[in-house]
């Protein structure tokens, strides 16, 4: 493909900031012909654990069942989360099959090659920049060859800033990440941990420049085209190629796509049977027919994604030049190795502000559930995707409790060595929460943004969690929340937890007000809805 192809078709609108946080909450989407969610495991069900990416197929998924007599039942999870599940049996029984955007990190974990049988690719979208066209034209990337070693070195001196998901909750980000690695330590072969430590420096200087996060590339995507994409605080994205084709329409400035001629990482959706599934035959009819032409040239059209099959030629919109593939670490130590460094020593520091419900409504199992999901966020989830979720070092959290009142902040700074004390200390102080009273919701938001007000900025990652477990009943309204945040001196993203009998159209408001998200806790886990954020955070 050409350097700096220019986005100018309109392609239809595909995922909205409700709909990528609705995907990260509900436990399952269901596709079929009628549009509603199939019996169980019927014999014609095929049950499969999927990554958010792939929900824009759920309209061409539930043709499947006229097709060829196969529904389609899609379970939602993070690659990393998803991956650890089948790794230690937990998909056995309760999945056919899986579907995420990558099985790379998934065929890292020991034993985890046991548990699949049958991959079948079915697209391919590589994870590449996406520059608006100005600045693309000023860096001089619309007309000549960009390596990431250009990128990096742009980077490092502010020329340009850019969004990414984390790569601990996203695949495209965890791409990004490999990639940039790869090729700034010149790996010929699979990185490794020396590969990656003698890269750090110039990955941190990199990374100065990220000045957006989150936890799912159409959630990115989103709340880039909310600010116009128009030189706003982001002048970019790293994310699939198909996202950012997907933003053609939306932007008041086109992107250029910057396509690294030393490589990519390319995500290529393999739909893999479980070897522990009877239902091969049911994974054989929608797999060949995800492969035939017609199909490919809809995914093509709908999703932006490239073809699989030779016999279908991507159109003009991907151009013409071959990509490279860049290495991927071939041990699960060295990909854990990467994402910790990110998160800890690389990226910019997180700023987080947790506004807890204490009230009396949430004394007995609700107050329990919160002094959990605290604890895990200390260390005390000793699973993969707990371990990357725990507070980073360098960052600081302030912990605000409220009932009739807001109660006074208490912020820990976490070092960036040796963070052991500081996290019992946080995890102590969650553990002494006690409910009582009444519910000031909105009086104790706006202390949590008059509390940043206070602060310096610090170019930090900064973020608000509410978490409620039911409807306002002492102080300001939430009209009265919504002429303050108006004119409040720092707007930052309020993350809505719903818990109890929160009123859940209200906090959605909240989270719309302020370019936020909602996580449905009402009817799972409190700790796993906290786990989820951080990916935003």
């Amino acid at each position: 493909m050409r350097p700096g192809t220019r986005l100018t078709r309109h392609v239809p609108r595909r995922v909205t900031a409700a709909a990528a946080a609705a995907l990260l909450l509900l436990p399952l989407a269901a596709c079929g012909g009628s549009g509603g969610e199939p019996e169980g495991n019927a014999p014609d069900v095929l049950r499969v654990l999927a990554g958010s990416e792939v929900k824009d197929l759920e309209p061409l998924l539930a043709k499947a069942a006229d097709a060829v007599g196969v529904k389609v039942r899609l379970s939602y999870a993070g690659t990393l989360d998803g991956a650890e599940e089948v790794a230690n049996g937990g998909a056995d029984g309760r999945y056919d099959a899986t579907w995420f955007s990558s099985n790379r990190y998934l065929s890292l974990i020991d034993g985890a090659s046991a548990k699949l049988s049958t991959q079948t690719k079915v697209m391919v979208s590589p994870v590449v920049l996406g520059l608006r066209r100005a600045k693309a034209h000023e860096l001089g990337w619309d007309t000549r060859r960009v390596t990431w070693a250009d990128i990096a070195t742009a980077a490092g001196q502010h020329r340009f800033t850019f969004g990414m998901t984390n790569p601990a909750s996203s695949n495209s980000g965890f791409s990004a990440l490999v990639g940039v690695t790869a090729a700034l330590s010149d790996a010929g072969e699979a990185l490794d941990k020396s590969q990656i430590e003698s890269v750090t420096p110039q990955l941190t200087r990199f990374f100065s420049a990220q000045t957006l996060t989150a936890g799912s590339s159409g959630w990115l995507a989103d709340a880039y085209a909310r600010q116009g994409g128009s030189g706003g605080s982001v002048d970019g994205l790293i994310n699939y190629e198909s996202v950012l084709l997907g933003l053609a329409g939306r932007l008041k400035e086109p992107l250029t796509l910057v396509y690294p001629s030393d490589g990519v990482v390319t995500a290529d959706y393999p739909l893999t049977l479980l070897a522990s599934s009877p239902k091969k035959e049911l994974y054989g009819k929608l797999a060949a027919w995800l492969r035939t032409p017609a199909v490919q040239r809809e995914i093509m059209t709908t999703t932006n994604r490239r073809p699989i099959v030779p016999e279908v030629r991507p159109d003009q919109r991907f151009g013409g030049a071959q990509l490279l593939e860049l290495p991927f670490p071939n041990r699960r130590s060295a990909a854990d190795e990467l994402i910790s460094a990110y998160l800890n020593q690389v990226r910019r520091p997180s700023r987080t502000l947790f506004v807890l419900d204490t009230s009396g409504s949430m004394e007995g199992d609700r107050i329990d559930a919160l002094k959990q999901a605290l604890a895990a966020l200390t260390g005390a989830d000793t699973s993969v995707s707990g371990q990357f979720s725990r507070f980073r070092n360098r960052e600081t959290v302030t912990l605000l409790p409220f009932s009739s009142a807001p109660a006074t902040p208490q912020t820990f700074t976490v070092p960036d060595r040796d963070a052991t004390a500081v996290l019992g200390r946080i995890r102590a102080y969650g553990d002494a929460l006690h409910a009582f009273g009444g519910t000031a919701i909105y009086d104790s938001l706006r202390s949590a943004y008059e509390t940043l007000a206070g602060e310096r900025s610090n170019d930090d990652f900064t973020s608000v969690v509410l978490m409620t477990d039911g409807e306002n009943t002492d102080g300001s309204s939430y009209d009265d929340f919504a002429a303050y945040y108006r004119t409040a001196r720092r707007k930052v993203p309020t993350f809505v937890v719903l818990f109890g009998d929160s009123d859940v159209g209200e906090m959605r408001q909240v989270a719309q007000l302020t370019g936020g998200a909602a996580f449905d806790a009402r009817t799972g886990s409190l700790a796993s809805a906290f786990k989820e954020i951080r990916g935003y955070q």
